[in-house]
């Protein structure tokens, strides 16, 4: 595989495409953990989401990572699916956490794409990186967006 400036402009193409289909699965997430958490949580439009891809792929450094790591997921697929599971796996937990930020939201887009990735699943045609690089893409956009109560406060834990 080769990365071209043109590339990552493919890449952040579709991944801005991909919003009917992971704007969603970011409010149903939201709306779980919103439950198990016992708050209320923000949903995310489409445009909120477009603007966010539009700032992950505006930094050079971040947008190259990203690329590359959703090329590969595009692309990964495995006889039988099962054996190769743990590499969409990890490409799926690295590229959410890479998405989210630095920590804790980083930590946090880990955590999180494990349980978007219980919540999505491909059918028969579909290679066998595809719900992982949706469900990915669902934790780390999710993180980076507002909605969440405990990030719309300051932190008591900070020093002066």
């Amino acid at each position: 595989m080769r990365l071209t400036p043109e590339r990552v402009v493919d890449e952040r193409d579709w991944v801005a495409q991909r919003a009917d289909a992971v704007v969603p699965i970011i409010n149903d997430v939201r709306d779980d953990l919103g439950t198990i958490f016992d708050t209320d949580v923000d949903s995310v439009t489409e445009e909120a989401y477009l603007e966010e891809v539009d700032a992950v792929f505006a930094d050079g450094d971040l947008a190259v990572n990203v690329a590359a790591m959703v090329a590969i997921l595009r692309e990964l697929d495995v006889a039988n699916d099962y054996p190769g599971f743990v590499v969409d796996e990890i490409l799926g937990r690295e590229l959410a956490a890479t998405i989210a930020g630095t920590q804790p939201l980083r930590t946090l887009g880990e955590a999180t794409f494990h349980y978007a990735d219980l919540q999505v699943h491909g059918d028969a045609a579909e290679n066998a990186g595809a719900d992982d690089l949706e469900a990915a893409l669902a934790a780390g956009f999710q993180e980076r967006l507002p909605g969440w109560n405990w990030t719309e406060r300051e932190s008591p834990f900070g020093v002066e």
